[in-house]
C-alpha cells in the first residue's frame, strides 16, 4: 500500500557523409579500461538491511530535518537570465581546447563500450524510427520520430534504470533499491525491480496524482509519499538508502543510467540508412542527451546533437552558458518530466564536451507539437515527450533547413488528462493559427459594429467584453490566423481608426489569468499583484491563505489548475509599502514559487 507521511509544510547547419554500418571500427568491439576519473555513484551502507514488511506505520516525519552531506554550492540563476529566439541554437559550449578523439574529454570510448554491452533489451523494446509524413511535407524537411513513447512504461526511463540495476552484484540487489521520482523514472525502477525480483521502494511527493503512484504500486513496488517537493522526497530516499543498505537509483546522474539511455542513440544510428543532419533530445537532468551524444559523437561525429528545454526550465543551457553547473532559482512545471532545477554532474561533464547547443521553446510551442503528433500518429505525448519535436520544428524554421533528415526523440506519453484542456487552448496559438488580441473601443453606440467591420474576413474565435467606464471599453478577442501578414494588416486597419490595439499572444499572464477577468478596472491602494504556483494537494490552498490572511486584505484572486504541476494563482494583496519586507518573508517561508507582476505592461492594460 502507499504510505502517506505528513510534513511540517504541508549553431550553423553541418552536413554529414553517409555512414556504412558494416564498417564499424574494430575498436567498438574491443574492451577498454574504464575511465579512472569516473566517480563511484553507488553508495551502499551495510550496517543493516530491511524487509518491506518491516516498514513502520505512518508517523509524522519532517523531511527538512533529514541530515545529509551538504552538496557543493552552486550559483543560483533565474531561467529568464538566458533567453533567445525560438529555434536558435544557443548555449554553444566553448570547446576550443577540446578534442573529440581524446578520451580525456568525456570518456566517450568508455561509454561506447558500456552502451554496446547494455542489458536494456531484457526489458525495453527497440522503439521504431518513423517518418512524420505530414509534418515533413509542411516543413520541407524529413522529420523522423524516435518513438520512446511506445515503451512498456511509455517512456525511455526504463532503459537507464534497468541497465544500472541489472549490473548490481546479486548480494547488493538483494538488499533492495530505492528511488525518488514523481513520474517516469519511478515506473522504470518499479518494472526493473519486478523483472529482477528485488525489493523496491519508490518515494514520491505527496502532491503526486493518485493515477501515478497507483500505477507504480501495481508493479509491486512499495510507494512512500512524503514532502511537498521532489527535493524533500529525494532527501528522504537517500537517508533511507543509507539506513537500510538499499541502493539509491538516480534518475540520470550515473554512468550506467546514462549508458542505458544511450542505447536510444545506438538504435537511431543502426536504423537510419541515410545521413542525419541533427538529433533533437529533450533535456531535464541530461541523462538521455549525454548517452546519445556519447555514442553518436564517436561513431558519426558530424551529426549535431541538440538539446531542447522549455524557456522556464533551462538548466542545461544556463550551465553550458556559464561553463559550470548552476541551480535554477525556480523552474516551470508545465513540462514536468524535465522540470529539473539542477542538472547532473556527470551528465554536464559529458554534455559540455559533446553537445552542440540547446534550443529553447515556449509552452505554446510544446502544445502545438503535441497537436502535431496527434494529427500525425493519433498519439498523445506528455509535454516533455513533445519537447524535442517542438525544438526540431523551431530549428528548421529559424535556419531555413530543407531536405535534411532530422530526428526528434518523442520521449514519453504519460500525459495527465487534466492537462489536455490547457494543451487544446494553447496549441493553435503555438502554431500561429490563432492570435490573442486586445483593443480599446469607445463606449458609444455603433462602436462594436465598426470594430467587426475592421476585423474584416478574419475569423473571430473568442470575444470578451464587459462595461467598465463611460469612456473606453476593453475588448479581448481571439482571431484565427492564416498568415502573419493577414494579422498585421488587420491590426493596421484597426489602429488606423484610432483604436489602440495590442497582440497578447506571447503573454502567459493573459492566457493563464487575465483572459478570464474582463471588467473590474480599479486602482486599489497598496495592491501587490503576484503569481503563485500552489501544489495540487489537499490543504495547499488553506496553507497559502493562512500565510497572508487576515494579516492583509486579498483584493483579487484567480485560481487555474494545471494538473500535477500545480495550480497557477493570480492574487492581489493590499500590503502597505512599509510592510513589504514582512510580505516577502512570509511568501518565502511559504515555499511556493511566486513573482510580483504589478509592473507587467499587460496587467496595466487590463486592470488600470
Amino acid at each position: 500500500m502507499a504510505h502517506r507521511f505528513s510534513t511540517i509544510n504541508s549553431h550553423p547547419p553541418l552536413l554529414l557523409h553517409h555512414h556504412h554500418h558494416d564498417s564499424l571500427p574494430k575498436m567498438l568491439c574491443t574492451t577498454v579500461q574504464a575511465n579512472a576519473r569516473l566517480k563511484p555513484f553507488i553508495v551502499v551502507a551495510v550496517s543493516k538491511s530491511a524487509e518491506i514488511a518491516s516498514i513502520p506505520s505512518p508517523t509524522p516525519i519532517d523531511p527538512l530535518s533529514i541530515s545529509l552531506p551538504s552538496p557543493p554550492s552552486l550559483r543560483k540563476v533565474s531561467p529568464g537570465s538566458l533567453q533567445y529566439p525560438p529555434g536558435l541554437v544557443g548555449a554553444v559550449p566553448d570547446r576550443s581546447h577540446f578534442n573529440i578523439e581524446d578520451d580525456d574529454v568525456a570518456g566517450a570510448m568508455d561509454y561506447l563500450t558500456k552502451i554496446l554491452s547494455s542489458k536494456v533489451y531484457d526489458v525495453a523494446n527497440e522503439s521504431p524510427l518513423e517518418l512524420a509524413e505530414k509534418l515533413s511535407q509542411r516543413l520541407g524537411v524529413n522529420i523522423w520520430l524516435k518513438r520512446e513513447d511506445m515503451q512498456t512504461v511509455f517512456s525511455f526511463k526504463i532503459r537507464g534504470a534497468y541497465n544500472m540495476m541489472a549490473k548490481l552484484p546479486k548480494e547488493v540487489l538483494q538488499k533492495g533499491v530505492i528511488c525518488s521520482s514523481a513520474g517516469n523514472h519511478a515506473q522504470g525502477v518499479a518494472l526493473s525491480a519486478k523483472r529482477l525480483k528485488c525489493n523496491a521502494v519508490i518515494v514520491m511527493p505527496v502532491t503526486t496524482p493518485d493515477i501515478k503512484w497507483k500505477s507504480v504500486e501495481r508493479m509491486g513496488a512499495t510507494v512512500v509519499l512524503i514532502g511537498d517537493s521532489y527535493d524533500e522526497a529525494q532527501a528522504y530516499a537517500k537517508k533511507r538508502a543509507k539506513e537500510e543498505g538499499r541502493t539509491f537509483v538516480p534518475p540520470f546522474d550515473h554512468p550506467d543510467v546514462i549508458a542505458g539511455q544511450g542505447t536510444v542513440g545506438m538504435e537511431i544510428w543502426r536504423h537510419m540508412q541515410r545521413p542525419i543532419h541533427a538529433i533533437f533530445v529533450p533535456v531535464g537532468g541530461g541523462g538521455l542527451i549525454a548517452g546519445i551524444a556519447a555514442f553518436m559523437k564517436r561513431v558519426s561525429p558530424q551529426v549535431k546533437i541538440i538539446g531542447v528545454e522549455p524557456t522556464d526550465a533551462n538548466g542545461m543551457a544556463l550551465s553550458l552558458h556559464h561553463g559550470e553547473r548552476v541551480i535554477l532559482d525556480q523552474v516551470g512545471g508545465f513540462a514536468d518530466g524535465v522540470a529539473v532545477k539542477e542538472i547532473g554532474e556527470e551528465t554536464f561533464r559529458l554534455c559540455k564536451g559533446l553537445v552542440d547547443g540547446v534550443v529553447l521553446v515556449s509552452r505554446d510551442a510544446i502544445c502545438a507539437s503535441i497537436k502535431d503528433m496527434f494529427e500525425e500518429k493519433r498519439s498523445i505525448l506528455e509535454p516533455a515527450g513533445a519537447l524535442a519535436l517542438a525544438g526540431a520544428e523551431a530549428y528548421c524554421k529559424y535556419y531555413g533547413i530543407k531536405g535534411e533528415n532530422v530526428v526528434a526523440i518523442t520521449s514519453g506519453a504519460n500525459m495527465n488528462f487534466d492537462k489536455l484542456r490547457i494543451v487544446t487552448e494553447l496549441a493553435n496559438v503555438g502554431r500561429k493559427q490563432e492570435a490573442l488580441m486586445l483593443t480599446f473601443l469607445p463606449e458609444e453606440p455603433g462602436s462594436f459594429k465598426q470594430f467587426c467591420r475592421l476585423v474584416g474576413q478574419m475569423n473571430i474565435t473568442e470575444f470578451k467584453y464587459r462595461y467598465t467606464s463611460s469612456d473606453k471599453a476593453v475588448v479581448l478577442y481571439s482571431v484565427g490566423v492564416h498568415t502573419p501578414k493577414e494579422l498585421r494588416q488587420m491590426q493596421q486597419r484597426i489602429e488606423s481608426s484610432m483604436l489602440e490595439t495590442h497582440n497578447l499572444s506571447e503573454s502567459d499572464l493573459t492566457k493563464d489569468h487575465l483572459r478570464y477577468m474582463i471588467g473590474g478596472r480599479l486602482d486599489i491602494q497598496n495592491e501587490v499583484i503576484c503569481r503563485f504556483t500552489i501544489p495540487e494537494r489537499p490543504g495547499a490552498l488553506m496553507k497559502f491563505l493562512d500565510t497572508f490572511s487576515p494579516r492583509w486584505n486579498i483584493s483579487l484572486f484567480h485560481y487555474r489548475a494545471q494538473g500535477e504541476s500545480g495550480a497557477n494563482v493570480l492574487v492581489g494583496i493590499q500590503v502597505p509599502a512599509n510592510e513589504m519586507d514582512e510580505f516577502h518573508n512570509r511568501a518565502n517561508k511559504l515555499g511556493y514559487d511566486y513573482k510580483v507582476v504589478n509592473k507587467d505592461p499587460v496587467f496595466q492594460l487590463f486592470m488600470h
